[in-house]
């Protein structure tokens, strides 16, 4: 298969457009003794109501982000956390008007102004041509910084919250990887294995081009070249004593037909900051049945 006609049938199976991605040529250049003012910064791409400038101001944000040590990094988190939360006057207002009147209204009030305003911030830094790349880097980047900084547990919700559903299972597409598909999708499956490493293509090809092999992969629209999450699996006709016997180069291979076990011996999430893995085998356990006559015993842990 080429590559055009790999990604021309991912793309056909995405309900939405996913918006062009790029970035700059000439990066920004930052001193040590340059602070970009990000809580100006903030409060411009909140208060902007025109979409172009928005998305302008946004892309901004985010070249800045990369362009920072990981110092000026984790001072923007922690902006975030301390100085964009909910606005408090409102929020004890709606609670005062939801204790003298409860009732869906002053309800949906109190919800609406007990959002942080950093929410709605993400998501206008969403908008940016590869935003949601450089979103996810911020948040695996966060990940290691809250273990020193406990006030951004707080920000690490509002990631969790938003990207439940710019990650939704729904949302992102399954695609079977095999053999034909492009080479820089099987590079991405070598590097990002986490599990069982794959230590060069002839590896890889004996994990994929077996009839009794099967790799499935989870894109999200925005990111069609970047697997989020991989499972490896194995159709067998009884469940492994062992993972070696799974791995063996020397091995008996299985007809597919006569299948009775699928060991999902490999789950790798290449994008730590996604945080979206719990769904993939429920999808795989939806799809592979369709490939099998036999109903399969399903098999998550072997060792």
């Amino acid at each position: 298969m080429s590559s055009s006609g790999f990604f021309s049938g991912l793309m056909q199976t995405i309900s939405t457009r996913s918006r062009a991605m790029f970035a700059r040529k000439d990066p920004l250049a930052l001193t040590a003794d340059v602070r970009p003012d990000f809580a100006v910064l903030f409060e411009a791409l909140l208060s902007g109501r025109g979409e172009a400038s928005g998305v302008a101001r946004a892309r901004e944000i985010l070249d800045l982000w990369q362009a920072v040590d990981d110092v000026q990094k984790r001072d923007f988190l922690c902006l975030l956390a301390r100085d964009f939360g909910p606005p408090l006057d409102r929020l004890e207002a709606a609670i005062d008007a939801y204790r003298a009147e409860p009732g869906p209204a002053t309800l949906g009030n109190l919800h609406k102004v007990s959002e942080p305003r950093r929410q709605e911030l993400l998501r206008r830094l969403n908008l940016a041509p590869g935003g949601i790349i450089t979103l996810v880097a911020m948040r695996e980047f966060l990940l290691q910084a809250k273990r020193d900084e406990p006030i951004l547990d707080a920000l690490d919700d509002d990631f969790e919250h938003l990207f439940s559903s710019w990650f939704n299972r729904g949302f992102l597409v399954l695609q079977r990887i095999d053999w034909s598909t492009p080479a820089n999708v099987l590079e991405r499956i070598i590097r990002y294995e986490a599990v069982h490493q794959i230590h060069g293509w002839d590896e890889l090809r004996r994990r994929l081009a077996p009839p009794d092999r099967r790799l499935y992969a989870f894109f999200h629209p925005q990111l069609i070249e970047d697997p989020l999450i991989f499972v490896e699996v194995a159709l067998a006709q009884d469940i492994p004593a062992t993972i070696q016997g799974v791995l063996a180069e020397q091995r008996d291979q299985v007809d597919p037909a006569r299948a009775t076990t699928a060991v999902f011996y490999s789950i790798s999430n290449t994008q730590v900051g996604s945080s979206r893995r719990s769904s993939s085998t429920t999808c795989l356990i939806r799809k592979l049945p369709k490939e099998m006559p036999l109903r399969p015993t399903w098999v998550f842990e072997i060792e």
